[in-house]
């Protein structure tokens, strides 16, 4: 049922459940995943190290994958998470989006939850959100 996952990481500890979540998920369906990431930097130090930290994130969840015999690749994109999410979906293959949430509350969830909520509202694949440990 799910042959192509795209796994939307945030680089940040809340990854860990989606990522124990997609490893059986992806077990059961012989599912490939593809591990996605965008770097929102305002300075150039910034998206240096933000690019760096992201290649190694990207890179130890993929071994995670490969470990568990699940084929796993990875991109990441420089920019607006929102706007390069959904470009990231639309015309894909993906049968299944899957992205851990922070939980956030009230307002919190209105600045902070910007790429869950306009994945909820704007993308025709299946989403799979699962509440992340902070």
């Amino acid at each position: 049922m799910y042959e192509k996952i795209l796994l939307l990481m945030d680089c940040s500890p809340v990854d860990e459940a989606i990522l124990n979540h997609v490893v059986e998920l992806a077990k059961i369906h012989k599912s490939k995943v593809h591990l996605f990431h965008v770097v929102h930097a305002h300075t150039l130090d910034q998206q240096r190290i933000m690019i760096a930290n992201t290649e190694e994130c990207l890179s130890r969840a993929q071994a995670i994958l490969n470990k568990e015999h699940i084929s796993a690749s990875f991109s990441f994109s420089e920019g607006e998470p929102s706007e390069l999410v959904l470009a990231k979906i639309a015309g894909s293959d993906f049968d299944l989006v899957a992205l851990a949430t922070h939980g956030h509350k009230g307002i919190s969830d209105v600045v902070l939850g910007s790429v869950s909520r306009l994945l909820k509202h704007r993308s025709d694949k299946p989403i799979l959100m699962l509440r992340g440990e902070k």
